[in-house]
């Protein structure tokens, strides 16, 4: 049984939230509603969230502002977010999963594939947490701070800022950037990437091609063109790096 996990539904329609809370109490998780953005904050704020499944359109603010508003929080980075929308046209499913959200289903949907998705995403999730710990070797345990040129990552806040620009990073995106910026200037190929960001072992191609969206959506945060002090350089059929100065 899943009750000691939380998973908060956000949908303005009375009908749905009803109909996905009870298959997802059906399946043991303990669950937690709110009506749009403003309230998902406020549950947010007052316990603990292991997921967070919601809609788009919602009034006074809508499933991608409370993304944005979610993984500005360091507390709520690594939540794994999944929109449940009736907005199924390519671009709208397109601009959500440029966001970095961890999923995009389109409503109707059953249960049992809903489900799913959830299962996995919290699976994901764990295995994410055991990677970020393991990342770190007990000689950098006091290390807080990686710093190359004007960028900056914090690590036990899980935040990064550019200049005085907070980077706004999916738990990917970040862990993504710390690792490169851990050997800064050293080549690491996808295979080695895809095992810290997705904690999964295949080759060189699947690799590149599951890693090729998230390299391509933080150099679009990074907002640096190709060669710059911090950006991600591609080292082709090699993998990636992050730019460092000369003298680093």
């Amino acid at each position: 049984m899943n009750t000691e996990t939380s998973i908060l539904v956000v949908d303005d329609e009375p009908d749905l939230l009803d109909n996905v809370s009870l298959a997802l109490e059906a399946d043991g998780y303990r669950v937690l509603t709110a009506n749009d953005g403003n309230q998902a904050l406020t549950v947010l704020e007052s316990q603990p969230v292991d997921l967070i499944l919601a809609d788009v359109a919602m009034p006074d603010m809508n499933g991608y502002q409370l993304y944005e508003r979610v993984r500005e929080n360091p507390h709520w980075v690594a939540t794994p977010f999944i929109f449940l929308s009736a907005r199924t046209l390519d671009s709208d499913i397109r601009y959500g999963k440029e966001l970095g959200v961890d999923d995009y289903l389109t409503k109707p949907i059953r249960a049992a594939d809903l489900l799913a998705v959830v299962r996995g995403k919290l699976r994901r999730a764990r295995q994410l947490a055991i990677s970020v710990a393991q990342l770190t070797p007990p000689k950098m345990a006091k290390e807080t701070i990686l710093a190359i040129d004007r960028l900056r990552i914090d690590l036990a806040q899980h935040r990064a800022w550019l200049g005085k620009e907070e980077l706004k990073l999916s738990a990917r995106e970040f862990v993504l950037l710390e690792y490169l910026a851990r050997q800064a200037g050293k080549v690491a190929p996808p295979q080695e990437l895809i095992q810290v960001t997705h904690n999964l072992e295949t080759d060189y191609i699947e690799a590149g091609t599951l890693l090729r969206p998230l390299i391509l959506s933080l150099r679009r945060k990074l907002s640096l063109s190709v060669g710059r002090i911090g950006s991600i350089e591609n080292v082709r059929g090699v993998g990636y790096r992050l730019v460092v100065p000369d003298e680093y």
